[in-house]
């Protein structure tokens, strides 16, 4: 997501263009979740104006389209998922890793389905499965069923995590939709390869949101230490200051990992004046 309602004329220019609100976005982070792909595969043209829009280190964590991990669970959807290959073949080194969001189904005796899918795709990109299952959380025999799969292809697992959220009682027509949708799974901060991908849920009250990160930033400037390239994605029930969060938590890992670069400053909201 990079054009949110309520960031147009206070984080991001009023009324963009759409080739140019990626642009814009990218002036306040260097990676997106790539979530609209799951419900239709974009045209090969409008993934190369992303292209356009972004330096070639900037990151997409692109999902893999619903017919082929929803529909299809992973079988007889080569069709599918080349389409989708295909079309975000112009985003070159910045589709840096394609994330596989498995429905809360896909249990451990589906994992043999999913080490074979695994085996079969193209080395040339990188690869991240989130499951929902909670066996994969709460039988230590289903996830190190789950871990061993995934290492044979150097494929990471995205935990998802939902503690601090669901910490409390919602307080916000924004936090009981996300209460009735979004999963309550065990926190992981196991990193299986050198390009972790985390996503982090806090609460729409930011110094709530800044608590249940904290183990985050200790977590992330470790991986930073030994090596690795953490991706991390800050949202909120209403998502309304998620850019500005997510570099208060870049910042705050910063000050642990001096060494790692500054983010870009963001393009002005709003047209300069004369006075």
């Amino acid at each position: 997501m990079w054009a949110h309602r309520s960031w147009q004329g206070r984080l991001l220019a009023h009324s963009l263009p759409s080739h140019e609100r990626l642009r814009h976005y990218a002036g306040w982070c260097n990676a997106v979740e790539g979530n609209t792909t799951f419900y239709a595969t974009p045209a090969r043209e409008t993934v190369a104006s992303w292209a356009r829009q972004t330096d070639p280190d900037f990151r997409f964590v692109l999902k893999l389209p619903k017919l082929v991990t929803h529909e299809r669970r992973l079988t007889d959807a080569d069709e599918a998922l080349g389409g989708f290959l295909d079309a975000i073949e112009p985003l070159g080194p910045r589709a840096h890793a394609l994330w596989i969001q498995l429905p809360g189904s896909f249990g451990p005796a589906d994992v043999g389905v999913l080490a074979r899918f695994l085996r079969r795709l193209p080395t040339s990109h990188r690869y991240a499965v989130e499951v929902r299952h909670p066996a994969f959380f709460a039988d230590p025999r289903a996830t190190r069923l789950l871990e061993a799969a995934l290492a044979g292809t150097e494929t990471e697992w995205v935990p998802f995590d939902t503690t601090a959220f669901f910490r409390t009682p919602p307080t916000s027509d924004a936090e009981r939709e996300a209460w009735a949708r979004k999963p309550r799974l065990p926190l992981r901060t196991v990193a299986l390869t050198d390009r972790p991908v985390v996503r982090y849920l806090g609460r729409d009250d930011p110094a709530l949101t800044v608590e249940g990160w904290r183990h985050w930033v200790e977590v992330t400037a470790g991986w930073l230490r030994e090596g690795r390239s953490p991706t991390v994605f800050i949202h909120t029930p209403d998502n309304a200051d998620a850019p500005v969060l997510a570099r208060r938590f870049y910042d705050a890992v910063r000050a642990a990992v001096p060494g790692v670069e500054a983010l870009p400053e963001p393009l002005p909201a709003e047209p300069a004046t004369l006075f």
